[in-house]
């Protein structure tokens, strides 16, 4: 960038709503709704209100694995936020969510029923509702919650920033595009170091850290997010890529990245409501 390009920020910023990139339409600098519309709610314990992005997969995989260890429970219905459409801004959903972020979810066996919004909190809530796939041994419990807020605390790097400048913005430029790149490849080499001597990221057992973590990193160098694989070498962190290859072979994680899609073909989604008799 030349010094005539240099950008030099106003003494008070406003917002310029063309400045956005592809999701310039729905970014605002305010909280709160938009519009009027209610939350449809279906007949199961859980309802669950999100859009098949990373962070909306993480849920739907650990409902559906619930479901496969055959917890009753954790039966839910799904209910498509479509992101794009604004969806997140209706008064329904920022009474779940005031941060209008999917994934958001209900428990309605609770009275009065419970919100969770925030993927890792979800998680969390879901394994110590259903003892699973997180320790109640201390050193295990403090390991996996580790590497589950290590996950929600570098994925804005991978997402909203070299996801952003790589993928989404109306101009590529360098400096941040080198900047987000070196990040995600050190977290990169942090998950191949730990997996060098580990089957998942806490140790032998699977748990909600590699739940987490699958839908970013196990896409990332699987080539489904941004189109990055060859640019961000991912081949080249060979213990993520096995990781990535033994979760992806879990029924469970199948049908989870199946749910609250709105692309792709019909007969690749799964249907809007989800029991534990699916996997009978």
């Amino acid at each position: 960038m030349s010094k005539a390009d240099e950008y030099t920020p106003p003494e008070v910023w406003r917002w310029d709503q063309e400045s956005g990139g592809e999701f310039a339409h729905i970014n605002r600098p305010e909280a709160g709704p938009t519009h009027q519309k209610e939350l449809p709610v279906g007949k199961h314990p859980l309802q669950l209100y999100s859009l098949a992005t990373p962070n909306g997969v993480k849920v739907t995989i650990m409902l559906e694995e619930l479901l496969a260890l055959g917890k009753a429970g954790a039966e839910y219905d799904a209910w498509l936020i479509d992101i794009k459409e604004g969806d997140q801004f209706s008064t329904g959903f920022t009474e779940v969510n005031p941060n209008s972020k999917i994934p958001a979810l209900m428990d309605h066996s609770t009275s009065p029923p419970t919100r969770i919004f925030e993927s890792g909190a979800i998680l969390v809530y879901l394994a110590e509702k259903f003892d699973a796939f997180l320790s109640p041994a201390p050193a295990a419990r403090a390991e996996c919650l580790s590497w589950l807020f290590w996950q929600i605390g570098s994925a804005p790097f991978l997402g909203g920033g070299f996801g952003h400048f790589y993928a989404y913005a109306p101009e590529k430029f360098e400096y941040p595009i080198n900047r987000y790149a070196m990040e995600v490849k050190r977290q990169l080499d942090v998950l191949d170091r730990n997996l060098a001597s580990r089957r998942y990221l806490c140790g032998e057992d699977y748990t909600i850290a590699d739940i987490a973590g699958y839908p970013w990193y196990g896409a990332l160098v699987q080539g489904k997010l941004y189109e990055a694989g060859q640019f961000l070498d991912v081949e080249s962190y060979t213990n993520v890529v096995r990781w990535a290859g033994e979760i992806r072979e879990r029924t469970a994680v199948q049908r989870g990245r199946r749910v609250n899609r709105n692309w792709g073909e019909d007969e690749l989604q799964l249907p809007e409501r989800h029991d534990a008799s699916d996997f009978d």
